[in-house]
């Protein structure tokens, strides 16, 4: 009888991470394939970009994580949505500045490989490939036990894209009387799970499957629902000719610090709260955790995921193209001249 691996008795298998090989293959080759050179499984991803459609092509590369919400996926076994999160952090950063994202890459590192997690996670990461009509093009998994818990694992994606240098959107056309149009996220996306872990688990003691009156699922399914991917709208605006003046992702830091980013100086956006109904997973949130409503606003999207920043003379347009492709659109705000001291983004 063979001998057992000594690297296996350490708690790294080499072979099962072997076995997945195939399985991921299907899965990546249901991602857009077009200018993709390699086959999964070598040392690096080969990608061809086609400079027969731009003059002056810029490239723009993300990076992010999903962070604490991973220990709530861990609770609740719910394992897809984490891989669409990861790859919509990263692409609708990327689609702010214009860009079209091309390929992604995924690190997923276990303290112990479990092949269900593990094609859970790839099933959602090639989801969100497909809907950002990337290509996954390769990634690394680790397995490293004593770093991490049995169950436990940690993520982190890298999306490249592409932008015409006389297409980048970067906010410094942004002027006096442009309206702020916001649209709709689909919950709490992939931010503030620290705070909601010591409210719902620590302070509250509720299990993810409490049903939560207010709520319109069990708590963990509302806690857990996957970040929405703008890309295809953003791009569809941009294809038309739409007059985009900045964008924003609104993720950790909320409005106060994403949309502040984008502005150039001597103006403001200022926010109408009322514009838009807060979901109920924030209110509830806010008034079980004893959450100031400024802090609300900082930490979390509050219903709003993507923001777009456009001349008065389009917003019926961009409306129109948004809710044709399935978004729900508000106008949330206009930009103000600024005066010196004032911060950059207010709400009211």
């Amino acid at each position: 009888m063979a001998e057992r691996s000594r690297y296996a008795e350490a708690g790294v298998d080499i072979d099962k991470a072997n076995r997945l090989v195939e399985e991921v293959r299907k899965l990546v080759k249901s991602t857009p394939r077009f200018g993709v050179l390699s086959d999964i499984g070598g040392f690096s991803g080969l990608f061809a970009l086609d400079l027969n459609h731009f003059r002056e092509p810029v490239l723009c590369a993300t990076t992010d994580g999903v962070g604490t919400k991973i220990k709530l996926a861990v609770m609740a076994g719910r394992h897809r949505g984490i891989g669409i999160d990861l790859v919509a952090m990263c692409v609708n950063d990327l689609v702010v500045c214009g860009a079209k994202p091309l390929f992604f890459l995924d690190y997923l590192a276990f303290g112990k490989l479990e092949e269900e997690v593990y094609l859970s996670l790839l099933s959602g990461i090639a989801e969100g490939c497909r809907e950002a009509e990337c290509a996954l093009l390769g990634g690394e998994t680790a397995e490293m036990p004593g770093m991490y818990p049995p169950g436990e694992y940690d993520c982190a994606g890298f999306a490249v894209g592409v932008v015409e240098r006389n297409r980048i959107v970067d906010g410094s056309e942004v002027s006096v009387d442009d309206v702020i149009l916001g649209l709709a996220s689909n919950g709490l996306h992939a931010n503030g799970f620290s705070l909601v872990r010591k409210i719902v688990l620590e302070e509250l003691g509720l299990d993810l499957s409490a049903e939560i009156p207010e709520l319109d699922a069990p708590l963990g399914e509302e806690l857990l629902r996957p970040t929405r991917i703008y890309v295809k709208t953003v791009l569809n605006l941009l294809h038309r000719g739409v007059p985009v003046k900045a964008m924003a992702h609104i993720t950790g830091g909320g409005f106060y610090d994403n949309l502040a980013r984008v502005l150039p100086q001597g103006v403001r956006a200022v926010i109408e709260k009322s514009a838009w109904e807060v979901p109920p997973i924030f209110r509830f949130l806010e008034e079980r955790g004893r959450i100031s409503e400024e802090e609300l606003y900082r930490v979390f999207n509050c219903g709003i995921g993507f923001v777009l920043v456009v001349p008065e003379k389009a917003v019926e347009e961009v409306e129109a193209v948004c809710r044709g492709l399935g978004e729900k659109v508000f106008r949330i705000g206009r930009i103000e001249a600024a005066k010196e001291g004032e911060p950059p983004v207010v709400l009211v």
